[in-house]
């Protein structure tokens, strides 16, 4: 017998579609995306693909190119977020201040975030470009030389690099400032009370008080770096040059549809979803969030 009240009690009929739509569109497609990098399923075996095993996942490991992509996958993913959460948290927290115009400044710091990627990409990628983009032409002014962005591979990571950060910082940003205001104005009243700083103030009680709100947040914008396949694959075109700027989602990409490897790179997609998983469940033990939030 169920120990809910009745008024709690949810019928088992309507459960039905829900889970319908999530086998449809989440457990289904990952079944059958594991089942393929198992196969060798190609360009040439799409009709007549057979189980082949873990052969798929053997390759993976046996490639040396994986190691560079997956230290450029890590690099890029640690970069933006710190940037995303720093940029975030600190305009944040001068938005919370009462100053003139804040809405206007509100509305036009979460433009970044509203705006789709694809346009953001390829209007950055002009920005960038040697010889008209807004980018040199503003250094120029400053006296310094034109930067070849995007023919080498250093200055085509730092351009889909910042382009990201551009683009990621306000919804750090937005998670923040709701953080923020949610933090009784008592609990500042005190601490100025016990004579605090400000520099005590935010380190004793603004980031203790966000932190059960910007962990999740964090978590989900790891997640959505790591998997950024837009901004890195526009502004460098697919990996360019001489695919020396790919993370691991643009490897994988081209993979299956460059070079139509479907198994194997249905094989290396799982193995980023488990890194990710793995990764998330260490960080959410690492920071105690759920404990905290009990």
């Amino acid at each position: 017998m169920s120990i809910l009240p009745v008024r709690y009690r949810l019928p088992y009929a309507l459960l039905l579609p829900t889970a319908l739509v999530i086998a449809a569109v989440i457990l289904y497609p990952f079944l059958y995306n594991f089942w393929i990098s198992l196969s060798n399923m190609s360009l040439y075996h799409v009709r007549d693909a057979h189980l082949i095993g873990f052969d798929n996942y053997g390759k993976i490991f046996l490639e040396s190119e994986l190691y560079t992509v997956l230290a450029k996958t890590i690099a890029w993913t640690g970069i933006n977020v710190f940037f995303h959460v720093v940029i975030g948290v600190g305009v944040a927290l001068l938005l919370n201040q009462q100053v003139r115009g804040r809405g206007i400044f509100r509305a036009l710091l979460i433009l970044p975030w509203a705006m789709p990627q694809y346009i953001v990409a390829l209007t950055w990628r002009g920005m960038f470009n040697y010889q008209y983009g807004a980018i040199n032409l503003i250094l120029e002014r400053f006296g310094i030389d034109p930067v070849p962005w995007l023919s080498h591979e250093t200055g085509a990571f730092a351009a889909a690099t910042i382009t990201n950060i551009w683009l990621g910082f306000p919804f750090m940003m937005i998670i923040a400032l709701g953080g923020l205001q949610s933090i009784p104005d008592e609990l500042y009243e005190a601490a100025s009370i016990d004579g605090a700083s400000a520099w005590q103030k935010l380190r004793r009680v603004t980031i203790p008080m966000l932190k059960p709100i910007m962990v999740p947040a964090i978590s989900l914008g790891t997640i959505w770096t790591f998997n950024n396949l837009n901004v890195i694959w526009l502004v460098t075109r697919g990996g360019e040059p001489a695919d020396q700027t790919h993370i691991l989602v643009t490897y994988v990409y081209k993979a299956a549809f460059s070079y139509y490897r479907y198994g194997y790179a249905a094989a290396f997609s799982v193995m980023i979803f488990l890194v990710l998983l793995g990764f998330i469940l260490w960080y959410m033990k690492t920071t105690r969030v759920l404990a905290e939030a009990r």
